[in-house]
C-alpha cells in the first residue's frame, strides 16, 4: 500500500540510478506534498541534466532532458553541479476574476538546483512539484545591460512510445486562409504516440493530453515571461517530445522571434501534470504558476453572456439594423453584450456605432468592436485594420472608445508564437487596461496563463470552434468528439472563445448534435465572455425553460469537479457559480453511456434537469426528487443540470 506523508524530504543521493540505458547520478529528489508523485534530478553520461516523474514510485516518463543554448554559452552537456538549495514548502493564495475555479490556493514542494558549463556560466532550474504536476522554469541570475538570446531548449518530455496521445497539429506558418496560420485552429489526432505524425512540418501546440497506463499526463507552458517566446512540442517515433521555439515567420514585422532579454532572464514554466483524469480536470496549475495581476483596477471587468450576429448570419449581418436587432435580443436575454463584428467602420461607422451603443446602453446591455490585429503579417482585408499596432495609435483609438462606452475589443489575426507577439498582446492588454476596455483575442495562440496577469483578457479563441462547424460539414459530424477532448486540453486552464450553442438550423450544415447538447457546451465551455451564436430568430422557437436557463447563465465559476469522462468519448462536469452547481454532459459514442451523477456530492433534490424530448431539437425539464440521478447518453446529445441554491451561511437563498 502507498504510504503518504506530509513530511518534506530532500535526499541527496551519492549513488549511481539507472536512467533506461545510461547511467546517471541523482542530484536531487522531490516529492509533492501528499507525497503520491516523485520528481528525480540527474546528471547523465553526458553530464548533461535530466529528470524523471513517478507516480506512486512508478516511472510516468522516461529520463528527460533540462538544458539552454545560448548564443554564447550551452548548457547542454559537460556540466557540473553548482549548488542544490533547500528544499522549501510553498503556499500562495489568489483570486481570479473569471476562471474555473475563482478562490485558488497553491501548494508545492521547491527546489533551486544549479549547475556551470565547462567555462563556469551558472544556469538554474527552479523545480515545484504539487500534488497535480510538476512545474519547472530556468533562470539566468544576475544583472547585465547586454542581452542574451536563448537559441534553443534542451527540455524534453521522455513520453513512454505506448502512451496514448491526444494531440493538436501546429500549422504550418503562412498556411491557410489568407496567410493567417498558425491559430491553433487543428482537429486532434488520437493514438499511440509513437505512431502519431502531426500533419504538418510545425509539430504539436499546448495543452498535449496522453494517457500511460492509469495515468494521465498533459505538457503545458505558463507565465511567458519579458522578452520569451512562447514554444510548442516536436516529437519522434521513440515518442519523445522536445521543446520548439516558433518558425521565423512567427512574429510582428521586424519583431524579435527569439527569447532575449538582459540578465536576469527566466523561462516560462515547463508543465507536466499527472494523475487521475479528475486531478487533470480540477488543476489550476496553469494559473498557479501564471504571472502575477498586473495592475489594481478592475472593476469594470464583468463577465458574461454575449450575443453576436457573425456566428450564422456572417458579414452580411453587421449594419445597424441587424445590430439593433441584437441588442433587442440580448436585453430580452439578460445578457450584458453584443458584439459587432468585421468591417463595422465601413458599413456602420463611427458615428452610427456611437448611436448603437447609447441605444445599447439605455436597454443596459454594452457593445464589443472587432478590429484586425494585422501589420504586413497576413493577407486580411477586413477592417479596422492595423490601427492597433503602434502604443500612440492604440490609445488614440481607446479613448475614442471608452468615451463612446464600449465595453471591449475583439482583435483578430496574430502571426504565431514569436516574442514580439507576447509583447505585444501585453501592450494591448496593458493600455485596454487604462481605458477600462476588455479584450478577445481571435486568430490567435493559446493565452498560457495570460488572463491571470491580465484579468481584462476575457477570452481567446485558439481553438477550431463553432466557426468552422458553420463552414465545413464534416467537421459537423465530428462536434461531439472534439468537444469531449476540450476540458481536457485547449480549455483545460485558459478561457475558450469557442462561441457555442446552436438552437436552430445552421445555414447548408446538417447539424448532428440535440438542442440539450448544444446547451451543455456552454457549462462544459469556460469563457470569461461566452457568445451565444443562437439568433433571435431562433430563439422564440424553443421552450420557454430553455430560454430561461440561458437567461441565468453564469460565464466565471467558482469550483469545477469532474463528474465522469473518458476524453472521445463522453464528458460529465460539475462547475459552482452564485450557491449552485450546473452540471453538464455530452457523449460522442456510438452506444449509450450510463452516467450516475451521486447526490452525496451535490444537493440533487429539486434541482432542474434539461434533456432531450422526442426529438433532437426538442428539450423536456424535469425536476429532481431525492436520490442518486442516472442517466443515459445517446450519441450528440447532452443535458445540463441545475441544483436550488444552497442554503448555507455563505449561501443565502434570496
Amino acid at each position: 500500500m502507498w504510504q503518504r506523508t506530509t513530511k518534506l524530504i530532500l535526499a541527496v543521493l551519492v549513488t549511481a540510478i539507472s536512467s533506461g540505458s545510461v547511467w546517471a547520478k541523482a542530484i536531487v529528489s522531490l516529492h509533492s506534498p501528499n507525497y503520491e508523485l516523485s520528481a528525480q534530478v540527474s546528471l547523465n553520461s553526458d553530464n548533461a541534466l535530466v529528470y524523471q516523474v513517478k507516480r506512486r514510485g512508478e516511472a510516468v516518463i522516461q529520463p528527460s532532458a533540462l538544458g539552454l543554448t545560448l548564443a554564447n554559452a550551452s548548457f547542454a552537456s559537460e556540466l557540473k553541479l553548482n549548488s542544490v538549495g533547500d528544499v522549501r514548502a510553498i503556499e500562495s493564495t489568489y483570486s481570479l476574476i473569471h476562471g474555473k475555479k475563482r478562490d485558488i490556493v497553491y501548494q508545492a514542494n521547491e527546489v533551486l538546483v544549479s549547475v556551470e558549463n565547462s567555462r563556469g556560466d551558472v544556469l538554474a532550474v527552479r523545480l515545484r512539484l504539487s500534488n497535480d504536476g510538476l512545474a519547472f522554469r530556468y533562470e539566468l541570475l544576475g544583472k547585465s545591460t547586454d542581452t542574451r538570446v536563448v537559441i534553443s531548449e534542451q527540455t524534453s518530455y521522455g513520453i513512454f512510445a505506448d502512451t496514448l496521445g491526444w494531440l493538436q497539429p501546429k500549422a504550418a506558418a503562412q498556411s491557410g486562409w489568407m496567410n493567417t496560420n498558425p491559430s491553433y485552429e487543428e482537429e486532434y489526432q488520437h493514438g499511440i504516440v509513437g505512431k502519431l505524425t502531426p500533419q504538418f512540418s510545425n509539430g504539436w501546440v499546448y495543452p498535449a493530453l496522453f494517457k500511460y497506463k492509469d495515468t494521465y499526463l498533459v505538457v503545458s507552458e505558463a507565465g511567458i515571461t519579458e522578452g520569451y517566446a512562447a514554444s510548442h512540442l516536436v516529437s519522434d517515433e521513440q515518442g519523445i517530445f522536445e521543446l520548439a521555439f516558433p518558425h521565423p515567420a512567427e512574429t510582428v514585422t521586424n519583431g524579435q522571434l527569439l527569447p532575449e532579454h538582459a540578465l536576469p532572464f527566466t523561462s516560462p514554466w515547463r508543465l507536466l501534470l499527472v494523475g487521475d483524469l479528475d486531478t487533470i480536470a480540477a488543476s489550476t496549475l496553469g494559473t498557479d504558476v501564471a504571472n502575477p495581476l498586473a495592475f489594481q483596477d478592475t472593476g469594470y471587468i464583468k463577465p458574461g453572456p454575449a450575443a453576436w450576429s457573425w456566428g450564422l448570419l456572417k458579414d452580411e449581418s453587421v449594419n445597424s439594423t441587424t445590430q439593433r436587432e441584437f441588442i433587442d435580443y440580448a436585453a430580452d436575454m439578460h445578457w450584458p453584450y453584443v458584439l459587432v463584428d468585421v468591417n463595422w467602420d465601413q458599413n456602420i461607422g463611427y458615428d452610427g456605432i456611437a448611436k448603437l451603443s447609447k441605444y445599447a446602453a439605455s436597454k443596459s446591455v454594452r457593445l464589443w468592436l472587432w478590429y484586425n490585429s494585422s501589420g504586413h503579417w497576413n493577407q486580411t482585408v477586413y477592417s479596422p485594420k492595423g490601427q492597433l499596432l503602434t502604443q500612440a495609435d492604440r490609445r488614440k483609438e481607446f479613448a475614442r472608445l471608452q468615451d463612446m462606452g464600449i465595453a471591449g475589443v475583439k482583435i483578430d489575426f496574430f502571426p504565431g508564437d514569436g516574442a514580439a507577439v507576447w509583447d505585444y498582446f501585453k501592450a494591448i492588454l496593458s493600455d485596454a487596461a487604462e481605458f477600462k476596455l476588455m479584450v478577445n483575442f481571435h486568430g490567435v495562440t493559446l493565452p498560457r496563463g495570460l488572463q491571470r496577469e491580465y484579468p481584462n483578457l476575457m477570452t481567446a479563441e485558439g481553438i477550431k470552434g463553432q466557426e468552422m462547424i458553420t463552414f465545413f460539414q464534416d467537421f459537423a459530424d465530428r462536434q461531439a468528439y472534439h468537444a469531449t477532448l476540450l476540458p481536457f486540453t485547449r480549455n483545460l486552464f485558459d478561457p475558450m472563445d469557442f462561441t457555442p450553442t446552436v438552437l436552430g438550423d445552421i445555414p447548408n450544415i446538417e447539424r448532428r448534435t440535440t438542442n440539450a447538447f448544444e446547451l451543455a457546451e456552454t457549462v462544459l465551455f469556460y469563457s470569461g465572455v461566452q457568445h451565444i451564436v443562437t439568433t433571435p430568430a431562433q430563439m422564440p422557437l424553443v421552450e420557454p425553460h430553455v430560454k430561461q436557463f440561458l437567461q441565468t447563465l453564469p460565464t466565471s465559476w467558482d469550483d469545477t469537479k469532474l463528474i465522469a469522462a473518458h476524453p472521445g468519448k463522453y464528458v460529465v462536469l460539475a462547475r459552482k457559480a452564485q450557491c449552485q452547481w450546473f452540471i453538464a454532459g455530452i457523449s460522442a459514442q456510438d452506444t449509450p453511456q450510463q452516467i450516475v451523477i451521486p447526490a452525496d456530492a451535490y444537493p440533487l433534490t429539486g434541482g432542474t434537469l434539461l434533456m432531450t424530448g422526442e426529438n433532437a431539437r426538442q428539450t423536456r425539464i424535469q425536476t429532481l426528487p431525492a436520490g442518486d440521478l442516472h442517466l443515459t447518453l445517446s450519441t450528440n446529445d447532452g443535458f445540463v443540470l441545475t441544483t436550488q441554491r444552497e442554503s448555507t451561511n455563505d449561501c443565502k437563498v434570496d
